[in-house]
C-alpha cells in the first residue's frame, strides 16, 4: 500500500561519492564506475599514460641535444616508446604463421585431420619437391616395366613419364594394366587399343581421340599418388611409315567428327581390348 502514500515513487538515490570519477571528456561533471563505463575509462587512462611517456621521451631527447651542443659524449638516440610500430615483413610473416597454426589445430579439433580431411595432391611433399627433370630414352624407360622389383613402375603419356608405383596391384606384374608401364602408349589412351597401340604415334587420330590422350595425361599429372618424374625422348616417326590400324574395323573406316557434347575420351571394346577405368 506504499504507493498510496507515495504515488510519485521513491526518488532515485544519488550514487555514492566514492563510486564517482572525473569525466575525462568533461571536467565539469563526474561519472560512475559502473561496468559500462570501464572500457572508456581504461582507454582514457591508457592515453594519459602514453602522453606522459611521450613527454618524458621529449624531455630526454631535449637534454641529449643540449649535451651534443656542448660537445659532450652521449649514447645512441632513443626511439619514441609511444610510437606505433609498423607491421613490416616479419610481422606479416608471423601473422601468417599464426593463422596457419590456428587453421591446422582447428582442423584437428573438428575433423581429426590437420588438413581438414584433405588428401589431394597438394597434401604430399613430392608435389613441392618434384623430380620431373629426368630424360628417358625409350630403352631406359622400358627397364621400369616391373621386371626388376627394385625399380619403380613408370608409364608415359605423350612424352611425360609418371611414377605409378603406388598402384602396383594395377600396373605391376600380373596387374590388369601391366602392359602400359615401361612404354609411351599415348595412342592407346585415345583409341582404347591397349594391346596393339602401345606407341606414341598419334598420326591419324580424330579430335575426339586426341582429347582423350590429353584427358589421361592430365589425369596422371593431377593424381594424388602419381608423380611426374621426367620426359621420354622418342625417335622421329617416319612420315612414310604406315599409320597403326585401329583394333575396331568400324572405327577404322568411320571418321568421328567433334561435337560439343562428345565425351572427352573414346574407348574401344573391340576384339581383346579392355577399356581403362578412370578410377585407376
Amino acid at each position: 500500500m506504499s504507493w498510496i502514500w507515495n504515488p510519485d515513487g521513491d526518488a532515485p538515490k544519488p550514487p555514492a561519492e566514492n563510486n564517482m570519477v572525473q569525466d575525462p571528456s568533461d571536467p565539469t561533471r563526474k561519472v560512475t564506475k559502473k561496468a559500462a563505463n570501464q572500457p572508456f575509462l581504461a582507454y582514457v587512462q591508457y592515453k594519459e599514460k602514453q602522453e606522459q611517456e611521450h613527454q618524458a621521451w621529449l624531455q630526454r631527447n631535449h637534454e641529449r641535444e643540449e649535451k651534443l651542443a656542448r660537445g659532450e659524449e652521449v649514447g645512441p638516440a632513443e626511439d619514441d616508446p609511444t610510437a606505433e610500430q609498423e607491421v613490416g615483413f616479419l610481422g606479416l610473416l608471423k601473422f601468417i604463421v599464426y593463422l596457419i597454426l590456428v587453421i591446422v589445430i582447428a582442423g584437428k579439433f573438428f575433423t581429426g585431420s590437420f588438413l581438414w580431411e584433405y588428401d589431394g595432391k597438394w597434401a604430399r611433399l613430392k608435389t613441392y619437391w618434384p623430380n620431373s627433370g629426368r630424360l628417358f630414352s625409350e630403352t631406359y624407360l622400358a627397364t621400369f616395366d616391373g621386371s626388376d622389383p627394385t625399380k619403380p613402375l613408370y608409364l608415359a603419356v605423350d612424352g611425360d613419364v609418371f611414377d605409378v608405383s603406388s598402384n602396383s596391384r594395377t600396373y605391376g606384374p600380373g596387374g590388369p594394366y601391366h602392359h602400359m608401364v615401361g612404354v609411351d602408349a599415348a595412342r592407346s589412351f585415345g583409341t582404347g587399343c591397349f594391346a596393339t597401340h602401345r606407341t606414341h604415334d598419334l598420326r591419324g587420330l580424330t579430335d575426339n581421340e586426341l582429347r582423350g590422350v590429353q584427358h589421361w595425361k592430365k589425369f596422371f599429372a593431377e593424381h594424388k599418388t602419381y608423380n611426374k618424374v621426367g620426359k621420354v625422348l622418342h625417335h622421329p616417326i617416319d612420315p612414310e611409315s604406315p599409320i597403326p590400324e585401329h583394333c575396331d574395323a568400324k572405327k577404322e573406316q568411320t571418321s568421328h567428327p567433334t561435337t560439343g557434347n562428345s565425351d572427352p575420351i573414346s574407348h574401344s571394346k573391340g576384339n581383346s581390348e579392355r577399356p581403362i577405368r578412370e578410377e585407376l
